[in-house]
């Protein structure tokens, strides 16, 4: 990615630099890619993978080292995709799963925790897409369900 700028996290006094971000991206969708529930959506709406991946590292970069690399709207990109709760669930145990293998403990948390806080957000917003208003404890449903 170019920067050697790294999160000191103060809690676990783990270092994610831009490195560890490119490994676990890279990490997810493979896993991504193989699986049967996500791996057809990437499918269908990923043509060029090198530029998407770089996308995401970018993305994670902002999220984990505070840069300003990313410039997108990831809401937009997701709304219309044929997304349910399950699909987020399972993005979630993939990012994780990636997360813990490569990183330390306390750094592969901090990935997770991010993680969910963008899937809560991205599930409601896709909700709001939708025109449902998600109660607390509620979840996207599947379409077909609507």
């Amino acid at each position: 990615m170019g920067s050697d700028k790294q999160s000191f996290d103060r809690e676990s006094g783990d270092i994610v630099d831009e490195a560890m971000i490119e490994r676990v991206v890279r990490h997810f969708y493979e896993s991504a890619r193989r699986d049967d529930m996500l791996g057809p959506l990437f499918a269908a709406h990923v043509a060029d993978w090198e530029p998407h991946l770089m996308r995401m590292c970018a993305f994670w970069s902002a999220i984990m080292l505070g840069t300003r690399a990313y410039q997108g709207r990831p809401m937009r990109m997701h709304a219309p995709l044929p997304i349910d709760a399950r699909h987020f669930d399972r993005w979630l145990d993939l990012f994780e799963a990636s997360a813990l293998e490569i990183c330390p403990p306390q750094a592969a948390a901090l990935f997770a925790a991010h993680a969910r806080r963008i899937g809560q957000s991205l599930e409601l917003g896709i909700a709001g897409s939708r025109g449902l208003m998600l109660k607390t404890g509620e979840r996207l449903p599947a379409l077909e369900e609507m």
